[in-house]
């Protein structure tokens, strides 16, 4: 019997905050950020195994990246691979996956995650999804998975749930109340505080009817795009309906395009150790670190008075550090940053600059 239930990975981002060691060529989704011997997207599969059919995955990625789906995932085949002829956000990314499924099959079960993301128990993790996805079940909402903040953190969004109003078929799903984008360190602490806050995951669960009946109503114009011509998604033809829909349709995230608007959002707590790798603080928060607080990688790496840094190097590279504290210290490619743990906010900032003045090659 064929399953309803698929995965859509997103996987197109650049990934420019964790420069030089991701790149325009190879961003980190392709990489093996954590030293696991797997990249991120590859674990990103992984995770949603054996619970879900290897055929009803699908993978959306910029078009230069295809390449690398393939290699790191060659289980899938070329359909399963959605190419996005430009970036345009996660609302255009998701707008096509889901209407190409819908096509397959209007029964689907859809449930959406980034291809970047840290999750420390997985067992949890495949609670947490099915769950939702057997709330899916010929319901109407949309679902997303919320996470216990464990502090006030200002690198994520935040949902509002409103205790006395709770998913019919399950108490432990709440309806949403606000989403606030990333928050000064005040109102992070007030979120965390106040106990009827998540941090925003960014992955979803919904059945295919219910996010298109949502773009129908909140995002007219972008439905109308990935709705016209249906009939060729899953032929020959799907490549330039893409490419037509792309060229027009605007830069927009799902958060700001469906789920800020709708008002039949719910959200299920979770804590299954999820981190957004959005970022090398983030990478040094979940890696094992010395009795110095140094999270190392490299094998000749020589330390004196220093303290509460990241240091990421070739394995040949001999690098004598001396007299720092909570630093950035990486080399990829012959490109070196050293750059305070504190300011690695300005790296997006520098990546630009670079272009502008060194060229392409550097990023």
């Amino acid at each position: 019997m064929k399953s309803n239930n698929y995965v859509v990975i997103m996987a197109g981002g650049a990934g420019t905050r964790f420069w030089p060691m991701s790149r325009a060529e190879k961003p980190k989704q392709f990489l093996d950020i954590l030293g696991t011997g797997k990249t991120l997207l590859r674990q990103t599969f992984e995770r949603f195994l054996p619970e879900f059919a290897v055929e009803n995955f699908f993978v959306v990625t910029n078009e230069a990246y295809g390449g690398l789906v393939k290699e790191q995932i060659p289980e899938l085949t070329n359909n399963q691979i959605l190419l996005e002829p430009s970036r345009k956000n996660t609302a255009p990314c998701i707008a096509y996956a889901c209407y190409k499924i819908h096509e397959l099959n209007p029964d689907a079960i859809i449930a959406v995650a980034s291809s970047d993301h840290l999750i420390l128990n997985e067992d949890k993790f495949k609670k947490t999804i099915l769950k939702t996805v057997k709330s899916s079940t010929h319901k109407d909402a949309l679902f997303t998975i919320g996470i216990m903040p464990s502090r006030p953190d200002t690198g994520y969004g935040y949902i509002q749930f409103e205790e006395d109003e709770k998913y019919p078929s399950d108490k432990s799903i709440f309806k949403v109340k606000t989403f606030t984008e990333k928050p000064e360190l005040e109102m992070a602490k007030f979120f965390v505080q106040n106990g009827d806050f998540l941090w925003n995951s960014g992955i979803f669960v919904w059945s295919s009817k219910a996010i298109i009946d949502a773009f129908e109503k909140y995002q007219p114009e972008m439905a109308a795009l990935f709705s016209e011509g249906k009939e060729r998604y899953n032929t020959p033809d799907e490549k330039h309906l893409v490419e037509q829909a792309y060229h027009v349709c605007k830069n927009i995230s799902v958060d700001y395009a469906i789920m800020e608007k709708a008002n039949n959002v719910f959200v299920l707590g979770a804590d299954f150790g999820w981190s957004d790798l959005g970022t090398w603080g983030s990478l040094y928060e979940h890696s094992q670190k010395s009795n110095e607080g140094n999270v190392i990688s490299g094998k000749n790496v020589v330390l004196y008075d220093t303290q509460n840094c990241v240091v990421k190097v070739p394995k040949d590279k001999l690098v004598v550090l001396e007299g720092l504290y909570g630093y950035i210290v990486t080399e990829s490619d012959n490109i070196l940053l050293v750059c305070r743990k504190s300011e690695e906010q300005q790296i997006r900032q520098i990546v630009n600059d670079i272009k502008i003045s060194k060229g392409e090659k550097f990023v």
